[in-house]
């Protein structure tokens, strides 16, 4: 059965129009979750101030529980990439190339080098089965850089983060997509970099993305769609096997590692089912972190953070902003969605229902490093900031496209056992995500407020309890202020040190930023959705560069 026609038998895509009542059920139900959860709680106050009190305090103790857990696992993971980035991901990718000889010269020794012992296990398991992995020196990489009205001070630093990978240039190729609605000027950068770089990869590969094409929204999938459609000719051109090929998609403003490149070739060569695979690098937005202001440079850290502790929570790992697929998968599931403003994390549902649950996410353990929302003016940054979020947020419409599947036997195309635990943890993160900040914040007051005379003294003392439990909870605050700083480049020379205090005290707004922008922008995204009124329009984020 060939790809086309397993596409249309999987029936991956989104709708678009009219939904069916169920779809519209599963559209509402995070939204209406999240509603309930505060909503709960003034119910239980009119009922019963005890049974509220109660309520409010299982919650708080799960969150409390959980960002313990958070603030463990970003020490761990932070470590752990620590690690990783020390590792010559150049010299392990070739010594795959002899694995017996190597194995022999590797094994029994003592080693505190990241991953070390898996790494001569993978050498010993290729030296046994010579050939069942592609050799290294045929790998290819193709690069997609997505762009629509940035301008060279951004598009420049990027494709050079390339260039200066340890990854050989002449097995790169590099291809720039840019929106045709970009006007005159994308244009014009597109021909300025293919002129800069045309002798610095295999080649590098302009594409326009038409403007107005059928069954499409307007945003970063059909662009990264059409890019990969035509990479796709492009390489069975030039007789380069489609399954040697591994696309990495990048937004604009985003700087790889030097060892991105040769980490992801190793990973995809020491697997053996790789075409089902999906490589997911440490997106950390500190790029221009030093020049963002103190609400912005609290998200973005806060995002960096969420992205680090999954580095050890593997099972929750999904295909987030830039990521790398193998040409071969991605042909085979025509590319990524063109129906979608969150092309990225509906990628991870839409390989799994194509590959009838067998794909997996890997963690690439090294940085992205991506930009923090900077607009012209203070109130246009916190407006652009609030955009991106809700954005973002909106991940929750893949709740109605997992849900309909689920409880479909046919369409789930995989054990019940296994797609529901995935489902749950979708649906739990974004109601969370929207409820979690202002129950904990204000919580406490309702039952004692709508309970005014009440002698309970489990709910007249219940603000005060929940203040000494927020208290407790500093404590990760303190650990975060520490990984933060931990995890900030250097301070840029035209900065004194009154802004590494900024830093520190820029935590204090932090919430603030949890329940204005967070919260917010997660119940702007589910209200939307219970309500209809579709978002599909890709809000570009500018990348204005300060100077």
């Amino acid at each position: 059965m060939d790809g086309a026609q397993n596409l249309h038998d999987d029936d991956i895509d989104l709708p678009l129009g009219k939904r069916t009542r169920l779809y519209r059920f599963f559209e509402i139900l995070p939204g209406a979750l999240s509603y309930s959860v505060i909503g709960a709680l003034f119910v239980f106050s009119l009922i019963s101030p005890t049974v509220a009190a109660v309520y409010l305090l299982i919650i708080i103790a799960i969150t409390l529980v959980k960002a313990v857990g958070v603030a463990v696992r970003t020490v761990q993971g932070y470590n752990e990439i620590q690690r990783a980035m020390k590792v010559d991901w150049s010299k392990r990718l070739n010594q795959l190339k002899k694995p017996h000889e190597n194995f022999e010269r590797l094994r029994g020794r003592d080693s505190q080098e990241f991953d070390f012992d898996a790494h001569v296990e993978n050498l010993r398991a290729l030296s046994v089965a010579p050939g069942d992995y592609p050799d290294p020196d045929i790998i290819y990489h193709a690069v997609i850089m997505v762009a629509y009205n940035e301008g060279m001070e951004t598009l420049v630093p990027t494709v050079e983060a390339v260039r200066d990978t340890s990854f050989p240039n002449e097995r790169i190729i590099f291809v720039m997509g840019y929106e045709e609605r970009g006007g005159k000027e994308i244009e014009e950068n597109a021909k300025k970099l293919k002129e800069m770089f045309k002798d610095t990869f295999y080649d590098f590969v302009a594409i326009k993305h038409p403007d107005g094409l059928p069954n499409e929204i307007k945003g970063k999938g059909p662009n990264l769609t059409y890019a990969g459609e035509r990479l796709a000719e492009y390489v069975k051109k030039k007789k380069i096997p489609e399954e040697n090929v591994i696309v990495t998609s990048l937004d604009s403003d985003n700087r790889m590692s030097v060892g991105y490149l040769d980490y992801v070739a190793y990973e995809f060569i020491v697997h053996e089912d790789r075409k089902r695979m999906a490589f997911q690098p440490v997106s950390l937005f500190m790029n221009n972190i030093w020049d963002a202001s103190a609400p912005m440079r609290v998200i973005a850290v806060s995002n960096s953070f969420f992205n680090v502790i999954n580095v050890k929570r593997p099972h929750l790992l999904r295909n987030f902003a830039s990521h790398s697929q193998p040409l071969a998968g991605l042909s085979e599931m025509d590319f990524w969605s063109k129906r979608t403003i969150v092309e990225d994390g509906h990628q991870y549902w839409r390989s799994l229902f194509h590959f009838r649950g067998k794909y997996e996410v890997l963690s690439i353990k090294v940085p992205i490093y991506q930009d923090a929302v900077i607009e012209e003016t203070f109130l246009k940054t916190l407006k652009a900031q609030f955009i991106q979020l809700r954005r973002w947020d909106y991940g929750a419409s893949d709740v109605a496209y997992v849900g309909v599947r689920m409880v479909d036997k046919k369409r789930r195309r995989m054990p019940l056992w296994y797609l529901w635990p995935r489902f749950w943890r979708l649906l739990d993160g974004h109601v969370t995500l929207a409820s979690m900040s202002p129950i904990v914040a204000f919580g406490g007051w309702v039952p004692r407020l709508l309970n005014f005379q009440t002698r309970d003294l489990l709910t007249y003392n219940l603000p005060a309890t929940v203040s000494w439990i927020q208290l407790f909870a500093t404590i990760g605050l303190i650990i975060t202020i520490f990984m933060s700083l931990r995890m900030l480049p250097p301070r840029p020379r035209k900065y004194n040190k009154i802004k590494s205090v900024g830093m520190v005290l820029q935590w204090i707004l932090s919430p603030f930023v949890a329940i204005l922008y967070q919260s917010f922008a997660a119940f702007y995204a589910q209200t939307r959705l219970m309500t209809g009124h579709y978002m599909e329009n890709f809000d570009v984020t500018r990348k204005v560069v300060k100077k």
